[in-house]
């Protein structure tokens, strides 16, 4: 891993935030900065946006990759899909077109798998010998699939159909707020939801990540499953320190794979 900061930026529906990464303990090495999310939120607004951020750190990160989260499945580079973004990154060459604005290496990552990464690293999954699956609660539910510290991508869990709904239209944070449901009526949802992940994944281990795991006293002991669950630790941070991680440790990959070509 990199011995100077690595820059992770995570983009979101209302604001794009971004700090340089300590890689070795997982902490920012600055206060985290953010930027409105534009309104018009196409992949080239938004490239000249993370410019920004990339500019304000500049001096502490040097030439090295950057990381960044967009919530979307992205495949090769390609956004292929758009939660609470502009329709125009569906199929859009999100990687290119960051790499062309910013002149440097870029890798683009779900934010949930991101999110996953650093979990499984640094926080409430680090060295655990089987299988996590993270969930984040907010406006949706996002998901990532760890086995054995490995990233298995764009997992879109949130989108299961349960009782004839995608299951984030029942069991997000954002319902929980839009229908005042208390903590124990929530936690029904949450209990439905999490009987069918268990049923079609069997995991060791289940990490409850968004900005309602800060609450998770109030919910979590309310759920019956077979797996552990517990609040994801890297909070706010993990987007963005997923992303660092993932980002020197692709470039590093590939490094190894072009040195052991004949």
């Amino acid at each position: 891993m990199s011995d100077r900061p690595v820059l992770g930026i995570d983009i979101g529906g209302s604001g794009i935030k971004g700090a340089p990464v300590k890689l070795d303990t997982g902490e920012l090495a600055s206060k985290r900065l953010r930027i409105e999310t534009p309104k018009k939120s196409t992949p080239e607004n938004v490239a000249k946006v993370v410019a920004e951020i990339v500019a304000n750190f500049a001096d502490q990160i040097g030439e090295g990759p950057i990381g960044v989260t967009i919530p979307a499945v992205v495949t090769h580079g390609v956004t292929r899909s758009a939660a609470n973004i502009d329709k125009s990154w569906i199929d859009a060459p999100a990687e290119k077109i960051f790499e062309e604005a910013l002149g440097r290496d870029i890798y683009l990552v779900n934010d949930a798998d991101a999110a996953g990464a650093a979990e499984a690293h640094y926080g409430a999954a680090k060295d655990h010998p089987g299988l996590v699956l993270l969930t984040t609660l907010g406006t949706g539910i996002g998901s990532a699939i760890i086995y054995r510290g490995v990233l298995v991508p764009n997992s879109e869990l949130g989108h299961l159909e349960i009782d004839g709904h995608d299951a984030e239209t029942q069991a997000a944070s954002s319902v929980k707020d839009k229908l005042g449901l208390s903590y124990e009526k929530y936690a029904k949802r949450l209990q439905r939801y999490y009987d069918v992940i268990e049923k079609l994944f069997s995991p060791d281990l289940i990490v409850v990540g968004g900005g309602v795991s800060k609450d998770a006293e109030k919910f979590l002991p309310l759920l019956k499953l077979k797996a552990e669950i517990v609040p994801a630790k890297l909070l706010n941070s993990a987007g963005i320190v997923g992303a660092a991680w993932l980002a020197v440790d692709r470039f590093q990959h590939q490094d190894l794979l072009v040195g052991s070509k004949p």
